[in-house]
């Protein structure tokens, strides 16, 4: 397990920027924790007493790597020592309610009237503006009102929505505030100027509804054409592909087998590849009848239940082919040996709580690495420290600076070499900002268009193509090769999801791309990372759900069961754990991907040269997971859901 020494080091893509961070809670505070996990000085001014979001479980995580200050903002005096801080500040972030940061002295026009450069982001629950925006911006009130509970519905065999349990809003909020915050820098590179950046926990959960909207308009347009569609049935069973199985000790294991052949190598890992002796089965996974489709559901139920989950793994680990993990929790996600070889759990020593296990950095940069910085501070511990500075010069405009682009991504092109939805979205958040986003695919197309027969299987596409233009090509061929490097001596981002040793045989690796563009912005995500024991293993969305402990937090109190009676009983448990594992580890990973290729760029404009950098599902999960990802003596345990769902406790 990677240990913070309690120092902020140098070279990281941020070290020129000071930040003031005025946010209350995990939004806001994770945005600056990262900003300082890749060197920037963050000073967070906190009321007198404290931020009162400290008594969180997980604020020693977010509060890391800053200084406090206490300043009573009620008071004019304090007013003015927050204008001499912003006033040599490149960044403020805020998380007030709409009026109130007026009302302190603290919002945009007023910090900015010293500093020009200032950029100044805002992160609250429902933004500034609308009926909502003066409602607490707790993720719980968000989630509600934004329609994210009706999503679980059904999973619970009541009425209504169940409460979702894995703060995506808030993780969401984060990396937006933090692929907003840099974007914004790079646009004062050029303008000369900051601006104000919006952001909110609402804004960040839309990212969250993959296809419904889209699903909804053509379920109305053309319903006979929308029949079938098992994955939008609150009761349907599992995808046959992703069916949840229990083994004879009562280990639940998570199958992740999406793609065809990877299916094809978990059939023959439990022993029934028997079945593709018989003609009905040959179109496993995907185009079965019902009949033979439940048939062979109940068959993988019952073969699993053969052997205790330890031997199932180290066959699956073994099989190299197949994507399958136990389901897990968030203690159990601390010591897992790929989140721990990647740097993804790191251990600092707080002076007061002792060891504190925690997130490690959300993504590895490998030119100018980030690192874990000091333990947090206790409230306003270095306050007699920063008031005996030196005034900070305020942000000088680079010479010839002109106007500001119209995005601030414009004149970026990002070549996408990716499939399924978490690379890809992330690419298109990208597109969002303006950048030029050219997604390759093998001819015919990737296998997520048309995961599904029908127009149906189509939908999925709809968001992570959205922004982009197409290319087929067969990288396996000279022409193909040949036209792709001469897109990657133009490119200034690739984004790719490939497991390792592929990219370089498709004439897409780091070293050959930075040989023909030593500026070119490397982003490999993929579902354990670099290093460790399952590096070059497959995994899918479910995989980080089951293994960071998102998916038995949603299920609740109860689930899953470690003995079922009868193979009715082990189906609706199997149905009860994957609706509660569900798709959000995709975009979760999409967030970063996107905030991952913003500190790249940064540090470009700095370095003049691009780098490499590794992005995982497990460890953009963790951040995900982040009110319970840590752990220290007298640390509260993660409060269960109850068993129908309705939320953790009353309050």
């Amino acid at each position: 397990m990677s240990s913070a020494n309690g120092s902020r080091g140098m070279g990281g893509p941020c070290d020129d920027i000071r930040v003031i961070d005025l946010s209350s809670g995990p939004a806001g505070g994770i945005a600056t924790m990262m900003l300082a996990d890749y060197g920037a000085d963050v000073i967070k001014v906190e009321r007198p007493g404290g931020d009162p979001l400290r008594r969180l479980t997980a604020s020693p995580v977010w509060l890391r790597g800053k200084r406090s200050i206490t300043l009573d903002l009620a008071e004019e005096a304090a007013r003015e020592r927050l204008r001499e801080l912003a006033a040599g500040a490149d960044v403020v972030v805020a998380s007030f309610r709409p009026g109130r940061a007026e009302a302190l002295g603290a919002d945009y026009a007023t910090l900015s009237e010293g500093n020009s450069g200032l950029v100044y982001c805002s992160v609250t629950g429902f933004g500034p503006r609308g009926p909502y925006a003066g409602y607490p911006g707790y993720e719980g009130v968000v989630a509600a009102k934004s329609g994210r509970m009706q999503h679980f519905g059904g999973v619970p065999r009541r009425e209504g929505p169940a409460f979702a349990a894995v703060q995506t809003g808030t993780h969401a909020a984060a990396q937006s505030a933090l692929t907003g915050i840099l974007g914004a820098l790079l646009v004062r590179d050029q303008s000369g100027r900051g601006q104000l950046i919006e952001t909110s926990l609402l804004q960040g959960l839309m990212g969250y509804d993959m296809n419904s909207l889209v699903r909804t308009q053509l379920e109305r347009s053309f319903p006979a054409h929308m029949e079938g569609n098992q994955l939008g049935a609150y009761g349907a069973a599992p995808p046959i592909y992703y069916q949840p199985v229990m083994a004879k000790d009562g280990q639940w294991i998570q199958p992740a087998n999406l793609v065809d052949h990877l299916f094809h190598a978990f059939i023959a890992t439990i022993g029934l590849e028997d079945i593709y002796l018989e003609e009905r089965f040959h179109g496993a996974p995907r185009r079965l009848a019902e009949a033979d489709r439940e048939e062979l559901r109940e068959r993988m139920l019952r073969r699993v239940l053969e052997r205790d989950g330890a031997e199932w793994m180290e066959l699956f680990r073994s099989a190299q082919n197949v994507a399958a993990e136990p389901f897990g929790n968030t203690t159990s996600a601390l010591s897992n040996a790929d989140l721990v070889a990647n740097g993804e759990v790191v251990e600092v020593e707080h002076p007061r709580l002792g060891p504190v296990r925690q997130l490690g950095l959300v993504a590895n940069l490998t030119q100018t690495p980030g690192t874990v910085g000091a333990p947090a501070a206790e409230p306003g511990e270095q306050t007699a420290e920063i008031l005996a500075e030196q005034p900070r010069a305020a942000w000088a405009p680079p010479n010839g600076a002109g106007s500001a682009p119209a995005h601030p991504l414009e004149g970026v092109t990002v070549l996408e070499f990716a499939t399924v939805i978490a690379a890809p979205y992330g690419a298109a958040l990208l597109a969002d900002l303006g950048a030029r986003v050219i997604k390759i695919e093998p001819i015919g197309g990737e296998p997520f268009r048309g995961n599904t027969p029908g127009l149906p299987g189509h939908v999925g596409v709809a968001k992570t193509t959205a922004g982009k233009e197409g290319l087929c090509l067969d990288l396996k061929s000279e022409d193909g090769q040949a036209i792709v490097a001469q897109l990657i001596e133009r490119a200034d981002v690739l984004i790719h999801n490939y497991r390792p040793g592929v990219p370089e045989r498709l004439g897409i690796g780091y070293e050959l791309a930075s040989a023909l563009n030593p500026g070119i912005v490397h982003v490999s995500v993929n579902g354990y990372g670099p290093q460790g024991p399952s590096a070059s293993r497959p995994s899918a969305h479910p995989v980080p759900g089951a293994v960071v402990g998102g998916a038995l937090q949603q299920a609740g109190s109860g689930m899953p069961p470690a003995h079922c009676e009868d193979i009715d009983e082990l189906r609706e448990a199997a149905r009860w754990l994957f609706r509660s594992n569900e798709a959000n580890p995709d975009p979760n990973t999409s967030m970063v991907v996107a905030s991952s290729a913003l500190l790249g760029l940064y540090a470009r404009r700095r370095t003049g040269r691009g780098q490499q950098i590794f992005v995982s599902m497990l460890g953009a999960n963790t951040y995900a997971n982040a009110d319970a990802f840590v752990d220290y003596e007298g640390a509260s345990p993660r409060q269960p859901l109850d068993a129908e769902l309705h939320g953790p406790g009353p309050l």
